[in-house]
């Protein structure tokens, strides 16, 4: 074979394929933990919504999601690293990229909201699906994160407790303000 092949063992692609595993070991769960608060925030924020209120409640868990994630990645691009160094163009995407999970975030709950009347709920009852989601995505994220940290089984059991909690304390926060 040529080394211009582009066969599964040329150099280049064992480049790439390493470059992924570094980036998949260097991923960083915090934004997921952080936009499924968001989330669940926004679904508690969203107590007078119009005349089509899952389609707004959907467009502003995804927008909202969106909002902040541009605003981290400004954060990290203008804050410290512009004192050191202009941004390239790679390390614009690199920071996007580890900002995603912001806005992944956004989406479970989201999509809940848009097939909740497949499940036969009102809007109340995809505001508490949403809102159940979110938070059983930030404890999921913030068990990743450790998982992913290296953190033992305990040190995992705990950050889980401490985000359920969390996320309890937001449902406490719903049901007071909506009753």
């Amino acid at each position: 074979m040529s080394s211009t092949t582009s066969g599964p063992t040329t150099p280049r692609r064992k480049r790439r394929a390493q470059r992924r595993a570094e980036l998949r070991s260097q991923a960083d769960y915090t934004g997921g933990v952080y936009g499924s608060m968001l989330a669940a925030s926004v679904v508690i924020g969203a107590g007078s919504l119009g005349q089509f209120p899952r389609t707004e409640l959907v467009l502003l868990l995804l927008l909202t999601g969106l909002v902040f994630w541009v605003a981290h990645v400004h954060a990290q691009l203008f804050g410290a690293r512009l004192a050191r160094q202009a941004p390239d163009r790679r390390g614009v995407l690199r920071v996007c990229r580890e900002e995603w999970p912001i806005v992944k975030a956004a989406v479970p709950p989201a999509a809940a909201v848009a097939v909740s009347p497949l499940l036969g709920l009102d809007v109340r009852g995809a505001l508490w699906l949403a809102l159940s989601i979110a938070v059983a995505g930030q404890v999921g994220w913030s068990v990743a994160a450790a998982r992913r940290a290296g953190a033992s089984r305990r040190l995992m059991a705990v950050t889980a407790s401490v985000n359920l909690l969390l996320g309890l304390l937001i449902i406490f926060f719903k049901i007071v303000l909506t009753h």
